[in-house]
């Protein structure tokens, strides 16, 4: 497996865009997305909404990647 990023298209708002993102990340993404029961694309539009403008979509979609796999080991080690 590379760790180099692979370019990934998304549709956000209407507007086609692409992230680069390493195949770990970006499979992880769309574990979370089926998850939740939510498209892809509209898991990306709102993690878009949140991030600000101090970070690019790609670093935005790994920070939150990694955010809800602490959160479900967190919740695993407390049950």
């Amino acid at each position: 497996m590379s760790g180099r990023p692979v370019k990934h298209s998304l549709t956000l708002h209407g507007h086609r865009t692409s992230v680069s993102l390493e195949t770990p990340f970006w499979d992880a993404f769309r574990e979370i997305a089926a998850e939740l029961g939510t498209p892809i694309n509209v898991l990306a539009a709102q993690i878009d909404e949140d991030r600000g403008t101090d970070m690019g979509l790609a670093s935005a979609i790994r920070v939150y990647v990694l955010q809800q796999t602490q959160d479900k080991l967190r919740k695993a080690a407390a049950d």
